[in-house]
């Protein structure tokens, strides 16, 4: 079977085979390659400054066709040496070594030194070197080796066999040459490993080997068990966990080395969206080895090295694997997830959580944000670890304080956006689907006198949660700190969410104005939009500066987010919004000001739709009729639609770019100089700010879409109907003077019936237009579109009715279509079902008319027995006769049967007689008295 291959050098795709390939084949699909470049040190370019190939070569032929031992030896010693220092040596060596070395390794297994030199020049041959003038698109000549070798399959089963051997370098070099091969091709050594029976059994028995070959094993196993289901089964099953805790017990734990390291990461892999293996590994040891991970001493900051947070980094990813359940769509995934949160409460694992993510904040960024992660994933949607977290106090006496203000202080005060979002995503856990909860946290959120918007941001920790979170709000206009601003209304926001108790509670809150003489006290809700505003404003004055700073890039966003959630089936906060009309104006402008970005304005008509839709007032102004009205005057219908599109599209964009944290391995640590850089490098994507993938999560962009249908669905309704009030009464209507009643009468119901006919023809305009800007969602705002009467929108809903039309129509000639169908099929199978039964009735008159020939046969019979007849009998002596004759061939037949069998006989008894005679035996003798013998019973037979 042929597939193509991407050339490294060119970048042309060439064919090759996918078995049954040798070296040489390998090399003929890169030619193109290997005569320009790095192919010439193979081939001996000119252009070639080196011999190394000559020296390769020389070598190999030593090697190959050597007498003396010692010879082949050294030759094989400074082979070695010469391909781990050039990589020209290294693609001559993969042109020319491979069948050379392979067969030293087959056939000469007694001579160790010659094995464990082939195994170390092997290795070399596979491990890249580094030149500082190498170019980008360069051939890799370790990647071309090991290109060559993991396509044989029968040299994988070679090298496992060598893991039986006794020697330690012959081990050791193998399994160097091993996790060589699988760093370079995971997937096809993957498959080579499962189809050699016990090929995994021999890796895992190399960990109970000595601590040098066992770090080797370990290695790759973590390499061979990634996203290999069927391997991670086997690996388990040969007791991987148990040996996992052990050398992770023997290491120091959490203060061990990279071998921690490593044994975390192979754990990782083994239970990473792996149901089974999680019931496995808490039935089996249970989670007490990985929790005495985390256990810390207080005050151990002077000991906390890299190589421990990537090992505890390493252990809150197994931590987050656990509690997460399993694969998205597997059934038993919430059963499992709530099993795993229960055993690792139990095992007091929120304390070790609160230690690391919250009270240690010596610890790194990386750490402390997983921390944070694994406590929301904890209590997600589990009443009893809910419950645990909001009793929960942290600190030391006499600093001691509930764990969720210690969080909430956390949220505020970071400078950190990860670790922000780290301690939201607590909040948000904590409050869905727990309205307990969200009620707890509401009581406290009461006005206080003590409260004030000129007060700091440096809340105590006695406060109750409520104070500092209203601190924060109230403080920012003083402060301009629209960044904690926002982050506090994210916290609200999830306090909010779909509890409407709690919104009409937060609602009754009102505060002191920053002047109290110049007017009452303000409702929350109002405070937070003027935030709003003002943020907009310190924006807007920043607009010549293109380095935007980190609070203003989702301020709005985050203070947009809680109104929309606050808003949502809430008419009470609808009317509050409405009671002052500047921010009426103020959310109009938004939605049409350009220089917003698109989630502003997308947002901002949310809210704005959010108005319309559970707008329950009456009053002159403020209705929905109103709010409709002043959209499509100071926006336009069209341009409002339009930002719903535009919003869905970049909904699109994001959770395209949004990706899945990336798992914690040896190489993607190895490359980075602090490990604070984890976390960030993990988060960011190609939308600009990692802080957007968790404010329009999946959950938020749901409601976002079932929202905006309903108001699509509630304009269309508004403009099909009129006001119930009438608030201008026309001239017409008075009586005028000298008017009898009965012309006044008249004159009233010629008039009405004037503006019922004009009325109901706007109407139709209007929902004809609507339901047109909603389809369409397109154009632009022009006046055209917004006048019922132009020509252009009647020729628009002329042939909208008749694409209507044309639609209804095809639809029923495709269903006439379909009933024709059916009614041939129908006449077709009435139709086989009248042949079969014509057929039955003929055979049933064939067998009728023989019954009855057969009785009148009968009764002419009878008749003739009554009156005394003969019946005719039939020829006796013409039946023996006929039966005479058939046993007469028959006997015929048989007599001519034992005269063949006899002849038979006969010419076996002359041959035999014929080598009796030639070997001197007297046959007369021998056959005298046969035949008499053979008589006797006969006689017998016959006298009897």
């Amino acid at each position: 079977m042929l597939y193509t291959r991407n050339c490294w050098e060119c970048g042309e795709y060439h064919a090759e085979k996918n078995t049954g390939m040798n070296h040489l084949d390998i090399l003929s699909l890169y030619g193109c390659c290997l005569l320009n470049g790095i192919g010439g040190f193979v081939f001996g370019s000119e252009n070639s400054a080196s011999s190394e190939d000559s020296y390769v070569e020389r070598f190999l032929d030593r090697i190959s066709n050597g007498v003396l031992a010692d010879d082949r030896r050294a030759a094989m010693a400074e082979l070695q040496s010469l391909v781990a220092e050039s990589s020209s040596a290294q693609m001559a060596f993969g042109a020319m070594g491979f069948p050379i070395l392979l067969n030293v390794i087959k056939e000469e297994r007694d001579d160790v030194e010659m094995v464990r030199g082939a195994l170390e020049t092997l290795v070399s041959a596979l491990t890249p070197i580094e030149t500082l003038h190498a170019s980008k698109n360069a051939v890799q000549p370790a990647s071309l080796n090991s290109d060559m070798l993991s396509r044989e399959a029968e040299s994988i089963s070679l090298l496992l066999s060598l893991l039986s051997e006794d020697d330690f370098y012959v081990r050791y070099y193998t399994l160097q040459l091993l996790t060589a091969l699988v760093t370079h091709f995971p997937k096809r050594l993957q498959e080579a490993i499962l189809s050699i029976p016990r090929g995994i059994t021999r890796l895992m028995d190399m960990l109970m080997d000595r601590e040098v070959i066992r770090n080797e094993a370990l290695l790759l196993l973590t390499y061979l068990t990634r996203e290999a289901e069927e391997i991670q089964k086997i690996v388990v099953f040969e007791g991987a966990f148990e040996k996992i805790f052990s050398i992770i017990k023997e290491e120091g734990g959490s203060d061990g080395g990279v071998v921690v390291q490593d044994c975390l990461e192979l754990l990782n892999n083994l239970i990473r969206n792996n149901a089974s293996n999680q019931i496995l590994l808490k039935e089996t040891i249970g989670f007490d080895p990985l929790v005495s991970i985390l256990k810390l001493r207080r005050g151990s900051a002077y000991n906390f090295t890299q190589q421990k947070t990537v090992n505890l980094l390493n252990a809150l990813e197994t931590v987050e694997s656990l509690l997460i359940g399993g694969p998205a769509g597997d059934p038993g995934k919430d059963a499992n997830r709530l099993s795993n949160q229960t055993a690792l409460a139990q095992k007091k694992i929120l304390d070790h959580l609160l230690l690391l993510g919250v009270e240690s904040q010596w610890a790194s960024v990386a750490v402390r944000c997983l921390a944070l992660r694994c406590i929301g994933n904890l209590v997600a949607r589990n009443p009893q670890n809910l419950d645990a977290l909001a009793s929960k106090q942290v600190g030391e006496e006499p600093h001691v304080e509930p764990a969720l203000n210690a969080i909430f202080r956390v949220l505020i005060r970071t400078s950190v956006l990860q670790e922000f979002v780290a301690a939201g995503y607590v909040f948000k856990c904590f409050c869905e689907k727990n309205s307990d909860g969200q009620a707890l946290l509401a009581s406290t959120v009461t006005s206080d006198a003590s409260l004030s918007s000129h007060a700091t941001l440096d809340v105590g920790v006695s406060m109750p949660f409520g104070s500092m979170l209203l601190q924060v709000l109230i403080s920012t206009e003083a402060n301009e700190d629209f960044e904690a601003c926002s982050r506090a209304a994210s916290v609200l926001s999830h306090i909010l969410m779909d509890n409407v108790q709690c919104k009409e509670r937060v609602l009754r809150i009102e505060l002191e104005t920053p002047v109290p003489t110049l007017g009452p006290k303000e409702p929350l809700l109002h405070r937070i939009v003027k935030h709003l505003a003002l943020s907009t404003s310190a924006r807007n004055t920043k607009d010549d500066n293109p380095a935007i700073s980190t609070g203003e890039s989702y301020t709005e966003q985050l203070i947009l987010k809680l109104l929309i959630t606050w808003l949502a089936d809430c008419p009470s906060a609808v009317n509050c919004l409405l009671d002052s009309p500047p921010y009426l104006t103020y959310l109009l402008e938004l939605v049409s000001n350009a220089n917003s970005t698109i989630w502003v304005r997308g947002l901002a008509a949310i809210v704005l739709g959010e108005c319309v839709v559970f707008n329950k007032s009456g009053q002159n102004g403020r209705d929905a009729f109103a709010i409709v009205d002043a959209i499509s005057q100071k926006i336009g219908l069209t341009s409002y639609f339009l930002k719903f599109d535009e919003l869905k599209k970049n909904f699109t964009s994001l959770s395209t770019s949004s990706h899945q944290r990336k798992p914690i391995t040896r190489s993607n640590t190895a490359s980075m100089a602090e490990t604070e850089d984890v976390i960030e490098n993990e988060e960011k994507t190609e939308d600009g700010h990692p802080i957007l993938v968790e404010i329009f999560d999946s959950q938020f962009v749901n409601f976002l879409c079932k929202l905006e249908g309903d108001i699509r669905e509630r304009v269309v309704d508004i403009f099909s109907r009129t006001k119930d009030k009438v608030t201008v009464l026309p001239a017409e209507l008075e009586q005028r003077d000298g008017e009898i009643d009965e012309e006044y009468i008249k004159r009233l119901r010629s008039f009405v019936e004037k503006q019922c006919s004009e009325m109901q023809a706007l109407l139709s305009r209007n929902a004809a237009l609507a339901e047109e800007l909603v389809r369409t969602g397109g154009g632009s705002g022009s006046d055209s579109s917004q006048k019922p009467g132009g020509s252009s929108s009647r020729e628009r809903v002329q042939s909208e009715a008749l694409r209507q039309d044309l639609q209804e129509a095809a639809l029923r000639i495709e269903k006439l279509k379909s009933e024709k169908l059916k009614i041939e099929t129908e006449a077709t199978n009435y139709r086989n079902v009248a042949t079969k039964l014509e057929a039955d009735l003929k055979s049933l008159s064939d067998a009728y008319n023989s019954l009855e020939q057969a009785n009148l046969q009968l009764e002419a019979e009878a008749k003739a027995l009554r009156k005394g007849e003969k019946a005719p009998y039939p020829d006796i002596d013409a039946i023996r006769e006929e039966a005479r004759e058939e046993a007469q061939k028959e006997s015929e037949a048989e007599l001519n049967d034992l005269l063949v069998c006899l002849g038979q006989e006969q010419s076996k008894v002359e041959k035999l007689s014929t080598r009796l005679k030639e070997l001197g035996e007297d046959v007369d003798a021998l056959l005298e008295g046969i035949g008499d013998d053979a008589g006797l019973p006969e006689e017998d037979d016959d006298e009897e």
